[in-house]
């Protein structure tokens, strides 16, 4: 009996840990494929495939952001292949099973909950042609009765963690292992009850045995992977064990990166201590769920959270200058209105997060949340991805004013796009970050660009068509700052640029004297000897009306004075950086 596992991914770099923890599962006695493919393939393309694989059962894995293409998937299958088992499984369909078997009358089993134990028994049973009414934890439809479905509640027993075997060590798996992300779990479950999320359904935490956690990473890092994102959902939750994976991975990550979901209020000092001392620079990244600074909206959905402690561990891994910081924020939560998610913004954006997510209320099935939709007056998507499009204190036109601070936080802080002329924007010209996104935001919909492709020059050009329009102070100032930035944002030398650059005659002064004179011109970058033509290749002059080094340092700003800058392009850049060096310098006059 031939099995395939299919999931349809949001990027070809995700993979599914799910297929593999059930291959794993039943791989000792079932012939079991695994199948990926992400939300963009054709649905046609999918079903060709599967059905070119012969299989007797197809199992779906099954989540918000692939729920329709799965069951658009799982109807053209039945069409062409009749007689196959389909099973769907995973966190979409484990809530409310009934709804989806109803809604699509091709899916014969879904499993609820953990699924490695009942996918094996399914397997087994399906090549017995034996009864599926004794197995814990699915709903299941007899073909001669397609109406009547049967519902096995699942058992309030869990999978001992530690007899499963390694869903990290397929032969298939290793040829993209470097080129994509890799899902690693070390435990299951989580502490907290926040009713916006899943975890909250399952009480306590599972761990996977220490030394097997220890081994699969090793396993993994030796053949070459790249990314390791943790799925723990509190990964810091025992500090004991935190610490010992953190030296683990710091003794051997052989330039791996990691990512973990931390709760950061309960971060212990002597942790972080220990990686501000010990871990490489850029090995490890850690995401933060904020969701909310409202005390009130996080005693509504059950979240406890000590704002000052977080605040105070994102400051101290900021200093260590190590790792990085991916923050997240939920607008539309219970409680929190424009005024009060407005603030909540400014209180985290304040701590300057290398990427700040702002993301949008789903409620999902199987969540408090979702229970208590109505008396929170919330209207929302009926189908995946569930977002909010109101409730009671927010209504939607503040919800699409959110959505456009969310694309310009997007494109320009996440992308880090123009770092330094946005921290002007925001010191010289709007009372707040909020402000300044908003007020962007709210212009760049006004031209109609979210409907339109936009290149990197784009970008700063429609930042300094903004500013222009809104006639801000500072104009010359912020036109510098921005085409120093784009500058910075090129490998190789812009071919061209909308603004005129330095004339001919200064360009060929300033490259001869830091030939000439590099120990008093720009001595950092003596040690290289380099000539006047190879500056000419690779470097480019550019100034500034005002005090660059100043405003660097203490944020004022002299607009009485010019900077020229040098800033290096393609191999003078790498040497640079190589010396750890910066790739511009600023010019004596």
């Amino acid at each position: 009996m031939k099995t395939v596992v299919a999931a349809i991914n949001a990027k070809f770099i995700h993979t599914a840990l799910s297929l593999r923890l059930l291959k794993a599962a039943a791989q000792d006695a079932f012939p079991v494929e695994m199948a990926e493919y992400t939300v963009k393939d054709p649905i046609l393309h999918i079903v060709t495939d599967l059905f070119a694989r012969k299989p007797d059962v197809v199992g779906f894995s099954c989540y918000i952001w692939n729920i329709e293409e799965t069951l658009q998937t799982v109807s053209l299958l039945r069409k062409v292949m009749p007689q196959v088992h389909i099973i769907l499984g995973g966190p979409e369909v484990s809530f409310d099973p009934e709804h989806f078997m109803r809604r699509e009358r091709s899916i014969d089993v879904i499993v609820m909950g953990e699924g490695e134990t009942a996918f094996r028994t399914l397997l087994e049973r399906f090549q017995r042609h034996d009864t599926l009414h004794d197995i814990d934890g699915i709903a299941w439809r007899n073909r001669s009765q397609p109406d009547v479905l049967n519902i096995q509640p699942a058992s309030a027993t869990k999978a001992e963690l530690t007899c499963l075997p390694s869903p990290y060590r397929f032969e298939e798996d290793l040829p993209s292992l470097s080129q994509r992300i890799v899902y690693f779990e070390t435990s299951r479950g989580c502490p907290f009850n926040c009713q916006f999320c899943l975890s909250s359904t399952e009480v306590g935490v599972r761990y996977f045995d220490m030394e097997q956690v220890k081994a699969d990473l090793k396993y993994l890092i030796d053949h070459g992977a790249r990314t390791i994102k943790f799925l723990d959902r509190t990964f810091n939750i025992y500090r004991e064990y935190a610490l010992d994976i953190f030296r683990f991975l710091i003794d051997h990550h052989n330039g791996c990166v990691f990512q973990f979901e931390i709760t950061a209020d309960i971060m212990r000092p002597e942790v972080l201590e220990f990686l501000n001392e010990h871990a490489p620079k850029g090995i490890f990244r850690f995401e933060i769920g904020v969701q909310s600074t409202n005390e009130e909206t996080n005693r509504i959905v059950q979240r406890r959270q000590n704002w000052n402690k977080l605040r105070r561990t994102v400051e101290l891994v900021k200093q260590g200058g190590c790792i990085d910081q991916h923050l997240d924020l939920i607008a539309g939560l219970p409680g929190e209105d424009y005024n009060s998610f407005r603030k909540t913004f400014n209180d985290v954006f304040e701590l300057r997060p290398e990427e700040l997510q702002l993301g949008f209320l789903k409620l999902l099935r199987g969540t408090g949340l979702r229970r208590d939709a109505e008396q929170h007056g919330y209207a929302y998507m009926e189908h995946a991805p569930y977002e909010m499009l109101s409730n009671d204190v927010l209504s939607f036109e503040d919800v699409i004013r959110i959505k456009q601070t969310e694309d310009i936080l997007e494109k320009y802080w996440n992308a880090h796009r123009a770092d330094e002329t946005l921290g002007m924007c925001m010191s010289l010209l709007f009372e707040t970050p909020w402000d300044f996104f908003q007020a962007f935001g709210r212009y760049w919909a006004e031209q109609g660009w979210s409907r339109i492709g936009h290149q990197l020059a784009d970008l700063f050009i429609r930042l300094e068509q903004f500013l222009t329009e809104m006639n801000a102070p500072y104009l010359q100032v912020l036109y510098g700052m921005s085409r120093f930035d784009y500058m910075l944002q090129h490998r190789h030398k812009p071919r061209s640029t909308w603004w005129e650059t330095v004339p001919k005659a200064e360009v060929n002064d300033v490259f001869k004297r830091v030939a000439e004179n590099p120990q008093n011109i720009v001595p950092q970058w003596a040690p290289f000897r380099w000539s006047e033509s190879f500056l000419h290749k690779h470097g480019m002059i550019h100034e500034v009306p005002f005090d660059l080094q100043r405003w660097q340092s203490a944020k004022a700003l002299d607009d009485h004075i010019t900077t020229t800058i040098v800033v290096l392009f393609g191999d003078a850049a790498d040497m640079a950086a190589r010396a750890g060096l910066p790739r511009w310098a600023t010019i004596p006059s």
